[in-house]
């Protein structure tokens, strides 16, 4: 592992531990060159199928261009870092499952959608125009409608409200 500071390949591990729910290990190193310390994580490399663009070009699949999206999706929300590599590690989890060699990158959104659709509202709708691409204000307010309705459907009547 080559060291962040000085770039020397000479480094040694200090500490070793396994991260949550054993999925990972987490290593603490010190460059034997500059002494400064760094973190490192391992995953087992699992074998995600090659996503296929809109364009038809494939390309490997990338977790951090996922986690990105949900990120600007999810930001100044209150939605922790653990719960979007949580998400991540789902649609992998689910990616896998399906077991094809490729897949198309609309069902990733489609499955990026619909988690943001029960993690957070404005998440979602924030995803859902960049990734749907609206072509006007009316397409954006149909969907915020789709919501809205939605939830009214979805919510029990508050204590004390009166039935229509």
């Amino acid at each position: 592992m080559r060291c962040p500071y000085c770039a020397s390949i000479d480094n040694k591990v200090v500490d070793s531990r396994m991260g949550k729910e054993g999925e990972t290990i987490r290593r603490r190193r010190e460059c034997l060159k500059c002494e400064g310390r760094f973190t490192t994580y391992e995953r087992v490399e699992e074998i995600l199928p090659s996503v296929i663009k809109k364009d038809g070009r494939r390309e490997p699949y990338d977790r951090m261009k996922i986690l990105s999206g949900l990120k600007k999706a999810c930001e100044k929300r209150p939605i922790s870092v653990e719960v979007l590599d949580k998400t991540v590690d789902d649609i992998e989890k689910a990616l896998q499952e399906k077991g094809f060699k490729e897949i198309p990158s609309k069902a990733i959104g489609e499955e990026l959608m619909n988690r943001l659709h029960t993690l957070d509202e404005v998440a979602y709708v924030r995803f859902a125009s960049v990734y749907r691409s609206f072509k006007d204000i009316n397409e954006f307010m149909s969907e915020l409608k789709d919501i809205l309705n939605e939830k009214e459907t979805n919510t029990p009547p508050k204590p004390g409200a009166r039935s229509k």
